[in-house]
C-alpha cells in the first residue's frame, strides 16, 4: 500500500503510516477510529519517538460526541456542589453589614466630646450626648442600679444553696437505705412490717423534701428577679442560673432516686451502668462528688464522668479569648446595630402598619442571626469547652451540626444537646416507659421547655406577655410539617424544602419577632412608648 506521507498533512501522514503496517482490515478500521477519536479530543499528536506536534486541523474537533444533560438538570447523573453559592451567601452577607457599618459611621461624623474627655463629663451628659453623634457604645452610660447589683450578687452566691440542701437530703436517705439494707441482709425472712412501713413513711419524706427544695430553687429566684431587679441583663443572667441549678438539682434527685432502689432492690436485667462501678452507692454522696456535678458542663447528673488525662491550659487561654472577643462583638453589635432598628421599629408596631413592621423585622433578622450565632458560638464551642478542658470532663458533645438540620425537629434535637439530653432522660424517657404515647412524652417536653423560656424572658423584662411560651408550643405542628420531609423519597428536594423552613421560621418569624414584641413590651411599660401613652 503507498505512502503520501510527503504530500499530506501530519494527521493524514499519521493515519498513511499506521496504514502501511497493519497486518488487517478489521486492525485498520480499529486504529483508524482510534485515531480520529485522538484528533477530535485533542489538538497535539505524539509521533514514535514521543514527541508532541501540534495538529493541522484544529477546527474539527467533535466537541459534541455524546448526550449529556444540563448540570442541574434533574436527571443529571452526578450532583453538582453549591460550595461557591455558599460563599456567595457568605459575601453576600458580609457586605450587607459592611453596609450598615458604613452608613452607621458615616451617621457619627464627628467624635463626640464625651470620648476625648470621658473623664470630665458625668455618664449622664455622655448618655445624651453620645447618640447625637450616632455613637451609641459608652461604657460609663450604664442604667442599671447599685440595687440591681447587689441583689444579683446575693442571688448568685444563694442559688446553689439548694443543690447543698439536696445532698444534705440525700444523705439522710442514703443512712437510710444503708440501714436497711443491713436489717433486709440480717433477716433472712425479709424485713418486718414496721421496717417496711419506716422505709415507706421515709421515702415519702424524702420525696416531698426535694419536691419542695426544688420548687423554691426557682420560684424564689423568679419572684426576687421579676419584683427587685430593673436591668434586663442582669436578671437574665441571674435567672439562667437559677434555671440551670434548678434543672441540676432535679436530676440529682431523680438519679439518686434510682440508684437508691437498684440498690436496696435490684431488678435482673436492669443492672446500673458498668461506668458507674468506680462510684457505686452510696459512695457518690459526698461534697467532691457534688461540687463537681455543680460545675461540670452539663445538666444531667451521673456519679462518673469519662475523664481526659490531663489539661491544656493554652487550650483553655484560647477558648477564654474566644469568649471575651465574642462578647465584646456581641454588646458592640447589639447596642450600635440592633437596638436602633428596635427603637425605630415602635411606632410601626404601635400603629400597627404590618408592612413595615414585616420590614422591620427583616432588617433586625440580619443583625439578630449574626449576634446569635456569635452567641451560640460563645457558649457552647468555646466557654463549654473551657469549662470541660479545666474540669477535664471528657464528654464534649455540646451540639451537632443543626445548620443542616432537615426539619424543626431535627434542630431541637442537635442544637442544644444539654438540654435535649436532660428532657429525655428526665421527661420523655419516664413517660413513654409508663406507657405514655411519644406524642404527650414530647407535648410535655415542649411544654416545660415553653414555661422556662418565659420564666427566662418574660421574668427579668417584667413582661409576662406569653411570646416565649407560644413560640415554644408552636414547634409541635411545625415539627410535624417538617418531619416527612426528611423521609421524603425525592433526592435531596424534601431536606433542601425543610432546611429552608427550618431557616426562615428560625431567623424571621422566631427571633427577631420575640425580641421585638418584648422591647416593645418593655418601653411600653417603662420607656419612650409609656411616656408617650402618658401624655396622651
Amino acid at each position: 500500500m503507498a505512502s503520501t506521507s510527503v504530500e499530506t498533512p501530519n494527521g493524514a501522514a499519521a493515519i498513511s503510516r499506521r496504514n502501511r503496517s497493519e497486518p488487517s482490515d478489521a486492525t485498520t478500521t480499529t486504529t483508524t477510529t482510534t485515531t480520529t477519536t485522538s484528533i477530535s479530543t485533542s489538538t497535539t499528536s505524539t509521533d514514535k519517538h514521543g514527541r508532541t506536534t501540534p495538529r493541522k486541523y484544529r477546527h474539527v474537533a467533535a466537541v459534541h460526541s455524546k448526550t449529556r444533560p444540563s448540570c442541574l438538570s434533574h436527571d443529571s447523573q452526578t450532583s453538582p456542589s453549591f460550595l461557591g453559592f455558599r460563599n456567595l451567601m457568605v459575601i453576600v452577607l458580609v457586605v450587607g453589614n459592611l453596609r450598615l457599618m458604613i452608613e452607621n459611621i458615616q451617621k457619627a461624623r464627628l467624635i463626640p466630646p464625651c470620648i476625648t474627655n470621658s473623664t470630665l463629663l458625668s455618664p449622664l451628659r455622655c448618655s445624651l450626648t453620645l447618640p447625637q453623634y450616632g455613637v451609641l457604645i459608652c461604657i460609663r452610660c450604664h442604667d442599671y442600679k447599685r440595687q440591681d447589683i447587689i441583689i444579683g450578687a446575693l442571688l448568685y452566691f444563694l442559688i446553689p444553696c439548694h443543690l447543698f440542701a439536696a445532698y444534705l437530703i440525700e444523705l439522710a436517705a442514703a443512712k437510710q437505705a444503708v440501714g436497711s439494707r443491713r436489717r433486709i441482709k440480717d433477716h433472712r425472712t425479709g424485713p418486718s412490717e414496721a421496717d417496711r412501713k419506716a422505709f415507706k413513711r421515709t421515702w415519702v419524706l424524702v420525696a416531698w423534701a426535694h419536691g419542695i427544695n426544688i420548687t423554691l430553687a426557682l420560684a424564689i429566684t423568679t419572684l426576687v428577679v421579676y419584683s427587685s431587679i430593673f436591668h434586663p441583663l442582669i436578671g437574665t443572667l441571674t435567672q439562667m442560673h437559677a434555671v440551670v441549678v434548678w434543672l441540676k438539682t432535679a436530676s440529682y434527685a431523680f438519679t439518686n432516686r434510682d440508684l437508691r432502689h437498684a440498690y436496696l432492690h435490684p431488678v435482673k436485667g436492669e443492672d446500673v451502668p458498668e461506668l458507674y462501678a468506680t462510684c457505686p452507692y452510696p459512695q457518690n454522696i459526698t461534697i467532691g462528688n457534688l461540687v463537681y456535678f455543680w460545675w461540670a458542663p452539663t445538666l444531667v447528673y451521673q456519679p462518673v464522668y469519662p475523664r481526659t488525662e490531663s489539661i491544656r491550659w493554652l487550650f483553655v487561654l484560647k477558648r477564654l479569648g474566644e469568649v471575651f472577643c465574642l462578647s465584646v462583638f456581641i454588646w458592640v453589635a447589639t447596642a450600635q446595630y440592633a437596638t436602633p432598628v428596635l427603637v425605630n421599629s415602635l411606632d410601626k408596631v404601635a400603629s400597627l402598619d404590618i408592612p413595615s413592621i414585616l420590614e422591620r423585622l427583616m432588617k433586625l433578622s440580619t443583625i439578630s442571626l449574626v449576634i446569635w450565632l456569635a452567641g451560640f458560638f460563645a457558649l457552647f464551642q468555646s466557654f463549654l469547652n473551657a469549662l470541660a478542658e479545666i474540669l477535664r470532663f471528657g464528654d464534649r458533645s455540646f451540639y451537632d451540626d443543626w445548620w443542616n438540620s432537615e426539619s424543626l425537629g431535627a434542630y431541637w434535637r442537635t442544637w442544644n444537646k444539654p438540654v435535649y439530653t436532660y428532657f429525655k432522660r428526665h421527661i420523655y424517657m419516664p413517660m413513654v416507659g409508663r406507657g405514655w404515647s411519644q406524642s404527650a412524652a414530647s407535648f410535655s417536653v415542649f411544654f416545660m421547655s415553653a414555661i422556662l423560656h418565659e420564666i427566662l424572658v418574660g421574668v427579668p423584662t417584667h413582661n409576662i406577655i406569653g411570646v416565649a411560651f407560644l413560640g415554644m408550643l408552636l414547634q409541635l405542628p411545625l415539627i410535624a410539617i417538617t418531619a416527612p420531609l426528611e423521609k421524603m423519597k425525592m433526592g435531596h428536594g424534601g431536606k433542601v424544602i425543610g432546611n429552608a423552613i427550618f431557616w426562615v421560621s428560625f431567623t424571621i418569624f422566631g427571633q427577631p419577632f420575640a425580641a421585638l414584641m418584648y422591647f416593645y413590651a418593655w418601653q411600653a411599660k417603662y420607656g419612650s412608648v409609656s411616656k408617650s401613652m402618658a401624655k396622651l
